[in-house]
């Protein structure tokens, strides 16, 4: 036996190094969530400021540049609003609701799985969520973060039911079906963007699940969830001038 500081130990246990945990290795909290947020709020701000009303509607030079619409991906080819889209907001009661519910689900969610596989998951579902408003109503115009919102709320779900917890018994399970209730109850909501990003959520959760956590495959976790994002955004494409209508008389003066 040999004297340690902790008592007698065997000579192989002596020789053993134990990770201690520290303030700089611990998990951190939730900054991507927390960045994600201020983004928002200085594009809103940005929004209103170039002419967009702070109470809801359309109008505005960068509003009219990025709001999602099918017709100008389809026939002027600006992909860009695939993404942009989800940081637009239609007023200071949409962003009120979308952040507070990002601030919640993701503050659940980041610190458990990593900042890295939660910007994966975020983005990934912020593009199958638009690849599903698309899909439904290629002709709305649509903005919001929600897609990208359900998207987590999915791998939440993914995450809980992959360490034993009860969707149900946890609360998860209650606040996503009243959401969709909610989304399919109220118009002017964007159903395919929130079942879209719902999906993307679920899809890249369990691939961060079962790669990055259970396998130790964090490089292949990252891009099953970049494949994910692809796939939206080639979906996105394909069904944006399933309509085949040309861009005009709709408003916009972008």
């Amino acid at each position: 036996m040999t004297p340690t500081p902790v008592g007698m130990r065997c000579p192989e246990c002596s020789r053993e190094r134990t990770r201690v945990k520290t303030i700089r290795s611990a998990p951190t909290g939730a900054q991507i969530t927390q960045a994600l947020i201020v983004i928002n709020v200085l594009v809103f701000i940005a929004t209103s400021a170039g002419g967009t009303p702070i109470g809801g509607g359309t109008g505005g030079t960068i509003w009219d540049k990025g709001v999602l619409y099918g017709p100008f991906i389809a026939h002027q080819h600006e992909y860009w609003r695939i993404v942009s889209s989800g940081f637009l907001h239609d007023g200071l009661a949409h962003i009120f609701v979308n952040m507070l519910s990002l601030y919640f689900v993701g503050s659940a969610l980041e610190p458990v799985i990593g900042r890295v596989n939660f910007t994966a998951i975020y983005f990934a579902s912020l593009l199958t969520g638009s690849f599903g408003a698309l899909l439904f109503t290629p002709l709305a115009p649509t903005v919001g973060a929600s897609g990208a919102i359900f998207g987590i709320f999915g791998a939440l779900i993914v995450v809980a039911r992959a360490r034993g917890i009860s969707i149900w018994q946890s609360g998860l399970g209650f606040w996503l079906l009243l959401n969709l209730v909610f989304s399919f109850s109220f118009k002017g909501i964007s159903i395919g963007g929130h079942i879209g990003g719902l999906i993307g959520g679920l899809i890249t959760g369990w691939i961060v699940m079962e790669l990055a956590e259970r396998r130790r495959q964090s490089t292949a976790a990252l891009v099953g969830c970049a494949l994910v994002g692809a796939i939206g955004v080639l979906g996105a494409i394909a069904v944006a001038g399933s309509h085949g209508i040309a861009p005009h008389g709709i408003g916009f003066t972008g």
